[in-house]
């Protein structure tokens, strides 16, 4: 197989400025995500896809190939696979080449590692799937209890069925994460999502599946970062 990794990374980010090639422990964002697909040795290229000259240079500085910027679907409104399947129109007309697998891995996702991709992959091409997403288990935040509240604060269960069950007898509910989205290149172009038809979610640990969108979440993945180096020390 010809596979491809898709790193869609823009310039303009609101919620933290510059997220994608902000400090985390002493590298650019970005640079995880690039040595993390670099490592695991599963993808023929490491693409990064942006709109931005700082992002490129330090997306290359970490290893991944940058031979081009984006050339749309580079706003506030334009989803994530849009922007990838652009870049794959680009990256095959580049390199004069088919791709067979799509991997799309944001670069807000840091502490996923080449192990989690590999086993990502494995899953992928051993069942012969279409499309895979990611995704993590909810533990202590159990979305069964979700209320919503009124202006008085009053509070709607968004799960009656649940309001008299005790919580290990419910089953386990799980959350989409940005980490590791694969699908077959074909099938990918044909919905123009990754979530095409039969598509299957594969669970990860939620420490690898951390999604940064927001100053909390930076500073929640930092510690998270810093627990895992003390336990390897």
């Amino acid at each position: 197989m010809n596979r491809i990794a898709i790193i869609p990374a823009r310039g303009g980010s609101k919620r933290i400025h510059r997220k994608n090639i902000v400090d985390f422990e002493g590298k650019p964002m970005i640079a995880w995500t690039i040595e993390a697909a670099l490592n695991s040795g599963c993808f023929d290229q490491v693409l990064v896809s942006t709109d931005d000259e700082q992002i490129a240079e330090a997306s290359k500085a970490a290893g991944a190939a940058v031979p081009f910027l984006r050339l749309e679907n580079a706003d506030d409104h334009a989803p994530a696979s849009q922007a990838t399947i652009s870049a794959l129109k680009q990256a095959e007309a580049h390199w004069e080449t088919r791709f067979t697998l799509v991997a799309q891995l944001m670069p807000n996702c840091p502490l996923r590692e080449a192990s989690n991709i590999q086993d990502a992959v494995r899953h992928f091409t051993t069942e012969s799937l279409s499309f895979q997403i990611s995704c993590f288990k909810f533990g202590w935040m159990n979305p069964w209890w979700a209320v919503q509240l009124s202006p008085d604060g009053s509070p709607g269960r968004m799960f009656l069925e649940a309001a008299e069950k005790r919580s290990q007898d419910l089953p386990p509910l799980y959350c989409p994460t940005g980490a590791i989205w694969l699908a077959n290149r074909d099938n990918l172009l044909a919905a123009d999502t990754f979530y095409g038809p039969d598509h299957r979610f594969f669970p990860m640990e939620w420490q690898a599946a951390v999604d940064i969108d927001d100053m909390e979440d930076l500073r929640m993945a930092k510690a998270v970062a810093r627990m895992q180096d003390q336990g390897r020390a």
